[in-house]
């Protein structure tokens, strides 16, 4: 017996939470009418997702005072601000500003494809925390790509000798974690 597969999906009037995280065969459209929304205020609220182009896994905002950010990026401070507890150093502070140049090498990383620390589009890390306005003594940066979890590109980071220097180095005090479609980015700096 064929079931109409409209009827096995469940109708919101409104949506239920904040966030959505996009299963295969989504689109603007489908979510706007499983939750009760329009699709051009879904497609207004998340301008840095292509329609056309949605990732499976990428988290998208439901409602207009939903944050703007991936729950993902947040877990890898908590992940790093354990490691340095670990060894008894103070836990990093996660700065909107940071988090966006970290948010934006991620991006890059993605849509000019290439994997390396100087950016054609940015130049080096240094340079781009200035080009933000960032002024710091010193930075570093920690890049990934394709790993699934926060966890996993912890485990990935801690594994390597530079970029577990850079997240137990007891000089930063700053990180910003930027996640896009499988790329990871960490800034870390040490503030003036």
């Amino acid at each position: 017996m064929q079931t109409d597969p409209e009827q096995q999906v469940r109708m919101f009037k409104e949506p239920p939470f904040s966030h959505y995280k996009v299963s295969p065969g989504d689109s603007f459209w489908f979510i706007a009418q499983r939750y009760g929304l329009d699709y051009r205020e879904l497609m207004r609220l998340n301008p840095d997702v292509v329609p056309t182009n949605m990732h499976v896994g990428e988290v998208i905002r439901l409602k207009p005072d939903a944050a703007h950010h991936s729950a993902f990026e947040d877990q890898v401070v908590a992940l790093v601000n354990q490691e340095r507890a670990k060894q008894g150093l103070r836990p990093l502070t996660h700065r909107a500003d940071v988090k966006n140049v970290a948010h934006k090498k991620a991006e890059d990383l993605i849509n000019a494809n290439y994997f390396a620390h100087n950016s054609p589009n940015y130049g080096s890390p240094f340079d781009m925390l200035r080009t933000f306005g960032i002024s710091y003594r010193s930075a570093g940066e920690n890049i990934a790509k394709g790993q699934k979890t926060p966890q996993e590109v912890m485990n990935a980071w801690m594994n390597s000798p530079g970029h577990r220097q850079n997240i137990l180095s007891p000089n930063f005090d700053t990180i910003g974690v930027g996640f896009y479609h499988g790329a990871w980015v960490q800034m870390f700096i040490q503030a003036r």
